[in-house]
């Protein structure tokens, strides 16, 4: 069985084909019992970072990855991980072909804080290119910034 990387605010294929060149987008799928929210604002280049709680009334819509082990090390550096600034951890995504394990990166840090307009626009753009609910894209884009 593939272990899958399970991106909720890298929704956007293009950007990871530059990222990850040799990790092919597999599909998408929901991370249930877990919601998108934001934190770590004294870190962010724009406001608050990106991440995902565990939450057993929320779901979150992610893309699924399948990393080459050419491509984790680099993921790791974009993403903070030898900087403590994020996490890799281990969990199962639903797809409609059933459950896969994942592993996503959760921000090490406080929740709280709002993300920049710019960076939440991108997060929703992103989202809605890869399919996911109008009803999902739409909170994303009434979220406050």
């Amino acid at each position: 069985m593939s272990l899958y990387a399970a991106y909720a605010t890298n929704l956007d294929a293009r950007q990871m084909s530059r990222r990850a060149p040799h990790s092919p987008l597999r599909g998408t799928g929901w991370l249930d019992g877990w919601r998108l929210t934001f934190g770590g604002e004294q870190l962010g280049w724009e406001g608050s970072l990106a991440t995902v709680v565990e939450d057993g009334k929320e779901q979150v819509f992610v893309a699924l990855y399948d990393v080459a082990p050419m491509d984790e090390e680099g993921l790791d550096r974009w993403e903070g991980v030898q900087l403590g600034l994020y996490r890799k951890i281990r969990l199962r995504a639903q797809t409609l072909d059933g459950d896969v394990a994942v592993w996503t990166y959760v921000l090490d840090d406080y929740e709280g804080g709002l993300p920049s307009a710019r960076y939440l626009g991108l997060i929703a753009d992103a989202a809605e290119s890869a399919g996911a609910p109008y009803d999902y894209v739409m909170d994303l884009r009434k979220r406050p910034c």
